[in-house]
Formats: C-alpha cells, sequence, structure tokens
C-alpha cells in the first residue's frame, strides 16, 4: 500500500520533533525511573527505546497501541475476534503504564504479545518499527503520538484509529491548531469512532470524511468482571429476601450522600441494605467510622464478615471482588461521578445484567451516558435526593428497573453486532497472506 497522504507537514510539528530530540534525555530518565520503580526488569525498561525484548513472530502482525489499563483491557475482546476470523494473524499490544503491562499479561489471548511503547523520539520509534515491521496499526481511543504516527505511516503501514474518543478540551484544543491536527489525522486510513459525536468532532479537526465510519464501544464488550461462586452463594444466602442496592467505586466527599440517600430509603425500606464498595478500599478504617456516625449499622468483607439481619451497610472494602457485588443485584450506583472525577466503566455493571445510576462529573464516559441515559438504560442523579428517588423507583417498580436492564443488554448487543464489522474492516486492510493473489493486483 502506498502513502498516499496529501497533507503537508506543518512548523508546529517540526518544532515538536526537535524539541522531542532534545528533550529525549530528561524523559528518558523520568519514564525509566517510573518503570524501575515497580520493579520493571531493565531489559523491559529499555523496550521503550525501541529495544525489544520479544523476537518478530513470522506472518501478518496486527499492531495494537492503547494508553493504559482501560483501553489495553478492551482490544482484548476484539483480539479474540481478529484471532478467530483469521487464523494466521500475530498480535503485539503496547501499553505504557507497568499496571497495564501485568494485567495484560494475565489475559494474553493466542498468539499476542506486549511490550512498552518507544518513545516518540525519532530513534527509539524507527528501532521499534524495523524490529516489529506491523502489518497493521491501530491507536486505541486518543493516543495520538505524532512521530509514531509519521514514521509508521512512512513505512507504509496502514493505520486505523479505534473507539476514537476525544473529550471537549482535546477537540478545543486540537481545532485551534487546525493544519496540525489535520495532518496527524491524515497519517490514518481508517477512523473508527464510538459514536456519530466523535466523527463531527473529527471532522471539525481536519478529518477526511471519507475515512471515518461509525464503530463498536470497545470497552462495552470487554470480558465480564470475574465472580468467585462460592463468595457470591455466601453472601446471598446472608441476604436472603432482603432489598439490597450497590454502590461501588466511590470516592471521598462520595460516601457521605450515598450514605444520607440510604437512610432516607430506611424510612420506606427498614431491611434494605446498603452494598457499599468503594473505589480504594484501603479507606475501609474512615468508612466505617462515617457510617458509624451517620447513625448506621455496618459489617466489613475485609474481616471476612456476612451481612446479617441487623446489617444496614455491607462494607465491601476489598479487592477484585466488583463483579460478585454487580452479579448479586443489578441495581447500582457507580461512583466518581457526583464529584469531578470522571466517572467509572458502566459497561462492566451491564455485562453483568444490571442498570446503572450516575452523578453529572462522569466526564471520561460522557458520550456513553448520554447514549445510555437516552435509550433508558442508565439515570443521572445530582444529589442524596435524587438518588434515593431514584432508587426507590427501581426498587418499588420492579418493572422499570427490569426495562432499563433490557435496554441496557440491547445496547451490549448492537455493540457486538458492529464488533463483526469493525472486523471485517480491519481484515480488508491487511496485505495478503504469503503466496495469496492480490486482488488489487
Amino acid at each position: 500500500m502506498s502513502d498516499t497522504s496529501q497533507v503537508r507537514p506543518t512548523l508546529l510539528y517540526h518544532l515538536y520533533r526537535g524539541a522531542s530530540t532534545l528533550l529525549a534525555p530528561f524523559v528518558w530518565s523520568k519514564v525509566a525511573g517510573k518503570l524501575r520503580q515497580h520493579g520493571v526488569a531493565e531489559a523491559r525498561v529499555r523496550e521503550r527505546l525501541g529495544h525489544a525484548t520479544l523476537p518478530r513472530p513470522a506472518g501478518r502482525l496486527v499492531w495494537f497501541h492503547a494508553a493504559s489499563v482501560g483501553e489495553s483491557l478492551s482490544v482484548l475482546t476484539l483480539i479474540h475476534r481478529l484471532g478467530e476470523a483469521t487464523p494466521d494473524l500475530e498480535f503485539l499490544i503496547t501499553s505504557g503504564t507497568p499496571t497495564s503491562a501485568d494485567l495484560i499479561a494475565k489475559r494474553l489471548p493466542p498468539r499476542t504479545r506486549h511490550q512498552f511503547p518507544p518513545l516518540d523520539t525519532g530513534a527509539a520509534v524507527s528501532r521499534f518499527l524495523d524490529h516489529w515491521r506491523p502489518d497493521l496499526g491501530i491507536f486505541v481511543e486518543s493516543e495520538l503520538w505524532p512521530q509514531m504516527l509519521v514514521q509508521a505511516r512512512a513505512a507504509e503501514v496502514p493505520l486505523v484509529l479505534l473507539n476514537a474518543r476525544l473529550s471537549p478540551k482535546s477537540v478545543a484544543n486540537w481545532t485551534k491548531r487546525h493544519a496540525t491536527a489535520q495532518f496527524l489525522l491524515d497519517q490514518f486510513t481508517l477512523m473508527l469512532t464510538q459514536n456519530a459525536k466523535t466523527a463531527v468532532n473529527l471532522r471539525a479537526m481536519g478529518a477526511d470524511p471519507a475515512r471515518l465510519k461509525e464503530g463498536s464501544n470497545l470497552k462495552a464488550l470487554s470480558d465480564p468482571l470475574p465472580v468467585d461462586q462460592n463468595t457470591l452463594a455466601q453472601v446471598k444466602e446472608a441476604i436472603g429476601a432482603r432489598p439490597v442496592w450497590v454502590a461501588s467505586s466511590t470516592h471521598e466527599g462520595e460516601e457521605e450522600t450515598v450514605l444520607a440517600a440510604h437512610k432516607a430509603l430506611l424510612a420506606q425500606h427498614p431491611d434494605l441494605l446498603l452494598l457499599l464498595a468503594p473505589r480504594h478500599p484501603n479507606r475501609g478504617d474512615q468508612l466505617e467510622a462515617m457510617i458509624a456516625e451517620a447513625g448506621l449499622t455496618s459489617i466489613r468483607r475485609s474481616r471476612d464478615a456476612l451481612p446479617r439481619t441487623s446489617t444496614q451497610v455491607y462494607l465491601a472494602d476489598t479487592l477484585g471482588e466488583v463483579g460478585i457485588w454487580y452479579t448479586l443485584c443489578p441495581l447500582v450506583f457507580l461512583g466518581g461521578s457526583l464529584r469531578e472525577i470522571g466517572g467509572h466503566n458502566p459497561f462492566e455493571v451491564m455485562q453483568a445484567g444490571g442498570a446503572v445510576l450516575t452523578g453529572p462529573g462522569a466526564y471520561n464516559f460522557a458520550e456513553s451516558f448520554a447514549e445510555l441515559i437516552g435509550i433508558g438504560a442508565a439515570k443521572e442523579v445530582t444529589s442524596a435526593e435524587t438518588l434515593a428517588t431514584a432508587v426507590r423507583t427501581w426498587l418499588d417498580e420492579p418493572h422499570a428497573l427490569d426495562t432499563a436492564r433490557d435496554r441496557a443488554r440491547g445496547f451490549l448487543a448492537r455493540q457486538s453486532d458492529q464488533m463483526d464489522q469493525t472486523v471485517t474492516a480491519l481484515v480488508e486492510l491487511l496485505p495478503p497472506r504469503t503466496g495469496e493473489p492480490d486482488d488489487a493486483g
């Protein structure tokens, strides 16, 4: 595939290249230090300079570049689907954080390996591309590293921007630098957006409309969270027939609102249990004291305790058990949203069969929540009063909760259908297998 790019590099891009060369030693020192602090082996640290620690596999290689944990995990389902559709493909995932590397290592699909990405300097990127020679490069969400894009395109690697998601601030900043944004977006052969709004934003930034298509939301198709069935059965038995609701991934400054809502709900539902799962379980002591101060009784999961008849708040201050709570109860308030924190992944709730309540501060998932609220799969709350009202409605009107859950399931099914279209679009960009006739020829 020849380079069809017509948009010329800008002065800002050239200045960026020069600055990246000058600053490379300082950036390397900072990045390497962080990896070493995490205990990453020195050979792997040097992957950031483009020095590979694994051989390039034979055959066609698809390279996924993701920012961090969420983006990295979101591509695993797509890799599984691509691998099933085209069994000869090999895969490479690059991500910059040690946490993402650790999690990916535990869940690598067949024929997949992980490396840390090269720093966005000419030498590191060249070294990386010379070794890996990818046949297709897929950049997930909004990871736009200029030299990585330009050098890969110059090496005739077809590039895809996948699951494109841009914050209003990013759109505003790039629009002010329209020529440079247009140049960078011109490196992509195909841009698959999460929704129509993102497509509009990319066009405003200078993207070629002919290369824009609506794709699936990858995070909506990630594997469900793990569930320990023994624990689930024990907690179910302990709760019995009591009504229950979940407040998950809450942050400091939000639990007061959640507890106030629960106190209001207890006036009409005296046996109601709140399952409170804070985002940071190490705040367990602080939250236990807060619950007592609110005049509520609690028991802590971190002490291997199970809720009793008298327990009003079950404090789930443990790691890795959120999937249990979502499976246990379909009525979930997602924290990180009552304050301007950014929110958390609603699809993890939906994959377990639940419906979601969120605050207005879930800006990291703003487009997803707008769509989910629009179709009735989620509701927005802003205060203890509105939270209590929303929970009460779903408790008192089970059919309303069932309707929300059905719409959530319908949303996920549509994403799965779009995933099939995404797989087809990506396979069409690959060069033919060695020995296959090239249709273009």
